[in-house]
This record gives structure tokens, C-alpha cells and sequence, in this order.
């Protein structure tokens, strides 16, 4: 037991989560909290909770098919950029995948998007001497002009401080932001550093600017740069937009450090293709109750193109497929309510700015906006495969009697309730949680996640096959416990 509380108190350590320590220390001391549920008589059907606990027990044994199914997808179909033939060749694969494991109303809804391809690249400092750089275009970058463009580069340490320069300040030349990312456990470093990469053109361009790069959104120090998305104004992305790698964003700061120009090329023949198309893929494990009610599992099966998309977001189409597919496979009966898995298209290049097509989260809410009312519960995972933490539950469940029963299921794989309510479950399930569905969130340590993410790193070899397996029971058990109640998330726990 000491052992098992250090390892606790070390997987929350920096999330100011000490309450949830405390009540994680409650459960425990009661008896017999953390052990296994009893096995029901041969005769007796088992209760919801031992039901969740050989679910997360036959997940860790690694027992799913989280592994062999984001092998498969990353090294059959490898980079699934939305609107590309990879991505829709991956697309139909999980489809007739879904429908070989079992999984009922399996089908694909389509709808428009402006894919973006990257083309050709690249990036060197020109003056004072010549040195290469190693750069990514930003997704939606317009091209440069055919022989690339040429500019002195401004250097702003913060995104601010280029939201602070004089209009017209920048004319003729590339601003560059310099400002790092923080490493955090719950990624909270991101949502501070994103901000410029996604706004980053449109400010340089009032100002006058022919180019904006910025140091890539990422906390490694590899020399490979991160890419992403960005943001339209009137209909485009006004400059092009490159992420330099961090050694080569710290060779222009010291560069410029040492007195004089620094002049930089950059080069890109990125387009877009206003007639694609994107989908999402959706299949149910039907309730036996409720079949009109849903439990909503989500994941982006679309990646940036320079990686296979393995932990962005490949575990997470495992992770939730794997879930669902134990559950669907349980020897008794199914879940009360039904349990939908949506594998959504076109998450990475998701804007609400965007002025062609959609993404997967919007057209899914548009598509089944009569039956929102009936979504009881909607989570999605995309934060790669590092361990999941801890849980939060909508606030009209936090203190429920299923929420005490998870946390006795889940306690001895190392979750604890989280110190806060939902604050985002994800980009894929917004627009239905925008609509009033209650949102879940599994956290996961994201402490490494961003040394790879939008990288040419995010490769298969980044998975952990023993903490993916720790996902899969951690959402297993949930969806069991969720499925299988008579709480109203969005308002009280239902009589029994």
C-alpha cells in the first residue's frame, strides 16, 4: 500500500491536485476499497462494477486490439493529411474493420473541406553568411512566389510584443516570434504558445510583413520542426507561414544577438484543393435499454503529413475502438445505452474561420443534431498514449455513486479524480458538447507529448504498448460504468 500512494501522490505531482490525493486516500481507507470485486456466483450476473473491473483487467493483460490496430493504420496508410487519398483509403479500411469486429450501424458520412498539400520546401539565413535552416510551412500557408522571397528578420521574444508593433512596421521584411513553449503535464504550455502559430500571419501582415515564422509550438530540441494549423483571413491565409525547428530558431536569436542583419529565404509550393472531401466513421455497440441514448467516444482519424500520425491521433482511434470493442464483446449482456464510436476527419486543419467545407466535429453535430438531446456523454482522446492520470466528470455526476465506483475501479491503475470539473474534452466532440452534451475528460500525462506533436517523429516507435493498454482499461471500465447507468448527466442521478 505505501508503494501504491508514492506512485499516486508522483502522477499528480504539479496539477495542485491535493484534494483529489485526499479523496483518493478516502476510498482507500476503506475496507476492501481497492481490492477486486468478488466474482459473482456462476448463476448471478455480475454487478456494473465488477463488470468494469474485468474490463480494465482484461485490457491491461493486453487483451484489445489497441496495438495491432494502430500498427496497422499508421504502417498500411501512414500520413493521413484531410482530404487525401490516404485518408480516405484509412477510412474505408476502419470501416470494414468496424464491421468484421462485430460493431452495428456501421457507416461513413462525408463531407466538403479545402485540402491543403504542402509541396516543396525550405529555408536558409542568406546574410550575413549562408546557413540552411530547417523549416515546416504552417497548414494553409499560401506558396511563396515561384523563385521563394527574401527578407531582414524582426525578431519579437513574445507574440505579444508583435501584436504590439507600430502598423506598417514590418513592411518588406518577416517578423519572427521567438517565444517558447512550456512543458507541462495537462498541456496547458500549448494553449499559451498556440496562439501564435494559428494568429500569427494575420498579424504580421497588418503590419506589413512578407513572411511570418515562428519557433516551432513544441518542447523538444530536436531539429525538426513542428507544423499546424492557421488561421484565415478573408478567405486565406494572408502570408506564407513557416515553423523553424528550436536549434534553428536558437541560431537566428544568436545571430542577431551578435550586431548587424539577419536576412533569411524561404521557400514553398504549397496548395489547396477547394473540391475535396473529408468523413467521419461512426459505428455503435447498440443498448439494451436505451438504444436511443449514446455515450459518445471520439477520435480524429486525419494527421499532419509529415508523420505517420501514430500519437496524434492513431492510439486515439485505438484507444476508444478497443474500448468499445471489449465492451461490445462482454460474455452477459451490453450496456444499457449505446455506446458510439465516431473516428472524426479533418480535425488538424479545424477553424471556425475557415470558408470551405468543415471538420469532422461540426458536420457530426450538423448531421445528428436531432439526436444531441439523446448524447448523455461525450469524451474524446487525443493527447497521444502517455498514462491517464486522472478523471473529471460533468458536475451533475461528480459526487454520484457511479463516480465513486470508478474511482474504485480505477484508483489501483493509478486515477484519480481530477482537482477541477471539464474544462475542454476535445476539438472533434466541441460542437456537440457546445450544444449541451455533458462532456467527460480521461487526462492523460501529456509531459512528452509535445516533443513529437505535428512532427516528422510522431512514428509507431513513439507508442508505449503497456501505457496504451493502461488507456484502454481506463476507458473501457468508464464507458462500462457510464453506458450501463440511469444517470442524467445533465442534471441528477436517476432513482434506482
Amino acid at each position: 500500500m505505501p508503494n501504491f500512494l508514492s506512485f499516486a501522490a508522483r502522477t499528480v505531482r504539479g496539477t495542485g491536485a491535493a484534494a483529489a490525493l485526499l479523496a483518493l486516500l478516502s476510498l482507500l481507507s476503506s475496507p476492501g476499497a481497492a481490492a477486486r470485486p468478488a466474482a459473482p456466483a456462476a448463476s448471478e450476473q455480475p454487478t456494473d462494477e465488477q463488470t468494469a473491473a474485468q474490463l480494465r483487467d482484461t485490457a491491461l493483460a493486453g487483451e484489445s486490439l489497441a496495438w495491432d490496430w494502430v500498427s496497422e493504420l499508421t504502417t498500411r496508410f501512414g500520413p493521413r493529411p484531410a482530404g487525401s487519398e490516404n485518408e480516405h483509403q484509412a477510412a474505408e479500411w476502419a470501416m470494414e474493420r468496424m464491421k468484421a469486429l462485430g460493431f452495428s450501424n456501421v457507416h461513413i458520412e462525408s463531407f466538403p473541406v479545402t485540402a491543403w498539400v504542402r509541396g516543396l520546401e525550405s529555408g536558409q539565413i542568406v546574410g550575413p553568411v549562408n546557413q540552411p535552416l530547417a523549416v515546416a510551412a504552417l497548414g494553409e500557408s499560401p506558396p511563396t512566389p515561384a523563385t521563394g522571397l527574401e527578407g531582414d528578420v524582426v525578431i519579437f521574444p513574445t507574440f505579444a510584443d508583435l501584436k504590439a508593433a507600430p502598423a506598417n512596421s514590418l513592411t518588406g521584411r518577416i517578423a519572427f516570434v521567438a517565444q517558447h513553449m512550456v512543458r507541462t503535464q495537462d498541456g496547458a504550455g500549448y494553449g499559451v504558445a498556440v496562439e501564435a502559430r494559428t494568429d500569427g500571419p494575420a498579424q504580421a501582415a497588418r503590419r506589413g510583413a512578407i513572411a511570418f515564422v515562428l519557433r516551432s509550438v513544441g518542447t523538444d530540441s530536436n531539429r525538426l520542426p513542428h507544423t499546424g494549423t492557421t488561421v484565415y483571413v478573408d478567405g486565406k491565409v494572408p502570408v506564407p507561414a513557416f515553423a523553424l525547428a528550436a536549434a534553428d530558431a536558437d541560431q537566428l536569436e544568436r545571430l542577431a544577438a551578435l550586431g548587424g542583419k539577419v536576412r533569411i529565404r524561404l521557400y514553398s509550393t504549397a496548395a489547396t484543393m477547394r473540391d475535396a472531401h473529408s468523413q467521419n466513421v461512426i459505428a455503435d455497440v447498440p443498448g439494451r435499454v436505451h438504444p436511443e441514448e449514446f455515450v459518445l467516444l471520439g477520435a480524429h482519424l486525419d494527421s499532419w503529413d509529415q508523420g505517420t500520425g501514430a500519437i496524434d491521433d492513431g492510439t486515439g482511434t485505438a484507444i476508444v475502438t478497443a474500448a468499445a470493442k471489449l465492451i461490445l464483446d462482454l460474455p452477459h449482456h451490453p450496456p444499457r445505452r449505446t455506446v458510439r464510436v465516431v473516428l472524426f476527419g479533418s480535425e488538424e486543419v479545424a477553424q471556425p474561420a475557415a470558408p470551405f467545407g468543415a471538420f469532422g466535429g461540426h458536420s457530426y453535430a450538423d448531421n445528428h443534431k436531432a439526436e444531441l438531446a439523446r448524447h448523455m456523454l461525450a469524451g474524446e482522446s487525443d493527447f497521444g498514449t502517455d498514462r491517464v492520470y486522472a478523471l473529471a466528470l460533468p458536475a451533475a455526476a461528480a459526487r454520484s455513486d457511479l463516480a465513486t465506483t470508478a474511482m474504485r475501479v480505477l484508483a489501483p491503475i493509478g486515477v484519480l479524480p481530477a482537482a477541477d470539473p471539464v474544462s475542454h474534452a476535445g476539438t472533434d466532440v466541441g460542437p456537440a458538447i457546445e450544444a449541451g452534451v455533458p462532456a467527460f475528460a480521461l487526462l492523460q500525462d501529456g509531459s512528452q507529448y509535445f516533443d513529437f506533436h505535428h512532427t516528422a517523429n510522431d512514428t509507431l516507435d513513439k507508442v508505449d504498448r503497456e501505457q496504451l493498454d493502461q488507456n484502454v482499461a481506463a476507458w473501457a471500465a468508464l464507458v462500462w460504468l457510464a453506458a450501463d447507468s440511469e444517470v442524467d448527466f445533465r442534471g441528477h442521478e436517476a432513482p434506482h
